[in-house]
């Protein structure tokens, strides 16, 4: 959105064609930016180039309030100490987008404090007027590397997954909801005195949740990738020791023709519409629901 209402226009390295000077392509565009994202991991740190040229440059150009520089931390890692570790960072408390239950929700974050940047003055020029797009006989070169011509965003079109497709989505799934479950237990725990939460992955296919209120455990499950009941499931079981040999409830796969994924069979006895078909963070969402539950009753 930022884009399409002409706030920003944007440029980084992978823009650089063959036969372009990398350094001098970088050092243009670094000059001429009213705002300098940091895409902050251990990649980035341990790059001598840019920590020690694109950053040194960046931080200089802060100093000097000709420009802005935003951290976006990616993945976690000793960024507090660098030289823009004074410096507010996005998502909100320095939280890596890594570590999101939803990485949609830190993105969110990140394109707020974009906007913010770019329409408050006194941040460098970036403002709604100075960063709106020009005429093209107006526009530098680095301008003209992002110009970008008009096209259509409805370009899916019918295929057929194959068991592979299927498999490796569902591996990924499980991944995915165990992230979820690790980070939601996690919050939990610290939003509330009286909670306490274990996470325990017993094995590659399988990971257990227990949340314990004053002590006493109020609700666990079991969540797993057996294939006892089809192997295009995930189960899950409101019983930690069942390791995926019962269930209460399951995921299935599907797919409408374009892309894959999940509906469930069983919700506390309400079957999900047929209509329904829900990614992966719509599943972990679906099975947190059922161990979360008991608590709010």
């Amino acid at each position: 959105m930022l884009k399409r209402q002409g706030v920003i226009q944007t440029w980084h390295d992978r823009r650089i064609v063959a036969g372009d000077e990398f350094d001098g392509q970088i050092s243009e565009n670094l000059e001429s930016a009213d705002i300098v994202l940091l895409l902050v991991s251990p990649y980035f740190l341990a790059s001598k180039y840019c920590y020690d040229v694109e950053l040194k440059r960046a931080m200089e150009r802060h100093k000097a309030n000709t420009a802005r520089v935003i951290p976006v931390i990616v993945d976690p890692c000793d960024w507090h100490s660098a030289p823009f570790g004074k410096l507010l960072a996005m998502p909100k408390d320095g939280k890596p987008i890594s570590k999101f239950p939803n990485m949609h929700d830190a993105f969110l974050q990140v394109t707020n404090a974009i906007r913010q940047a770019a329409t408050t003055s006194g941040g460098g020029s970036g403002s709604v007027q100075d960063l709106s797009p020009k005429p093209e006989a107006d526009r530098g070169p680095s301008a003209m590397l992002v110009s970008e011509k008009p096209r259509s965003s409805n370009l899916r079109i019918k295929r057929q997954f194959s068991q592979r497709d299927k498999d490796k989505f569902r591996e990924d799934s499980f991944q995915y909801i165990a992230t979820f479950f690790e980070q939601s237990l996690s919050e939990l725990e610290s939003r509330n005195e009286s909670i306490e939460t274990a996470f325990k992955r017993v094995d590659g296919s399988t990971f257990t949740a227990t949340i314990y209120e004053n002590g006493t455990s109020r609700s666990e499950c079991a969540i797993s990738l057996s294939g006892s009941f089809g192997g295009d499931c995930i189960t899950y079981s409101a019983n930690k020791s069942s390791r995926g040999n019962s269930f209460n409830n399951m995921m299935s796969i599907v797919d409408d023709g374009t892309s894959l994924g999940w509906t469930g069979s069983q919700f506390f006895g309400h079957r999900q519409g047929d209509d329904e078909q829900l990614t992966e963070a719509g599943a972990a969402e679906w099975f947190w629901a059922a161990l979360i539950s008991p608590l709010q009753r």
